[in-house]
């Protein structure tokens, strides 16, 4: 093989591995925000649940003022009755205090299923809260990982340009300039194998002189449909 073809097939293994190191690090962003998020989610669900129970609360205080209100009420009818002297406005006073304390039971029974809502939600905070922290830790070390493995990759991608540098240096510019107009242009495969007469790059047959030339070695030979730089597969 020709020492330069064997050179552009370096120079496009350290190509394609800098496209693979510079869309991983491209990810990260978006990895990271996807943690973030997911830990968003974990705190707004905890306050929504914390908002919930504080709300019970304040139906549970609002249910005991109206139960007081009535009380007071009944107690004020009371001390009416004994002051009166007509048995009419007795009865109505009655009706009104038998009134009052049926809806004080039915605000009692309120109170009771608000307690046990509260009960029920002061548990699932407790859940909750352990699960945010745990969630916090996790997504914490996550992101460290993340920040190490980022560091990590674009030392990767530096070592790597620098060693292309190197070696694009020992390529024919006019050579070079072809290979990176094909490796733009093709994806990542700019120089690709020939077997059978076939090109590896586009699938297409080559005519048999042209196989010739590149089985030789002693030339830069494109494929005819699709202009990859070919070479010989034994």
């Amino acid at each position: 093989m020709q020492p330069e073809l064997e050179q552009l097939l370096i120079l496009q293994d350290r190509d394609q591995k800098i496209k693979r190191i510079r869309n991983e690090i491209r990810t990260v962003p978006q990895q990271r925000a996807q943690l973030e998020a997911q830990l968003a989610a974990t705190a707004a669900g905890l306050e929504a649940l914390k908002l919930k129970a504080r709300q019970v609360e304040v139906e549970k205080k609002n249910l005991e003022l109206d139960a007081g209100t009535r009380r007071e009420s009944i107690n004020r009818l009371k001390t009416q009755q004994y002051e009166t002297r007509k048995n009419e406005e007795f009865r109505a006073m009655g009706n009104e205090i038998e009134r009052y304390e049926k809806e004080i039971r039915g605000i009692e029974d309120q109170e009771l299923e608000l307690m046990e809502q509260a009960e029920k939600l002061k548990g699932e905070v407790a859940v909750e809260e352990k699960s945010a922290a745990g969630a916090r830790d996790s997504v914490a070390r996550q992101v460290t990982d993340l920040e190490a493995k980022a560091a990590a990759l674009q030392a990767r991608l530096e070592e790597l340009n620098a060693d292309r540098a190197t070696i694009a240096s020992t390529i024919d510019e006019d050579v070079l300039s072809r290979f990176e107009r094909l490796f733009a242009s093709k994806g990542d495969a700019a120089v690709v194998a020939l077997e059978h007469e076939v090109c590896t790059g586009c699938h297409m047959k080559i005519t048999t002189q042209t196989a010739h030339r590149v089985k030789n070695g002693r030339e830069i030979v494109s494929c005819e449909q699709c202009g990859r730089i070919l070479y010989w597969s034994d």
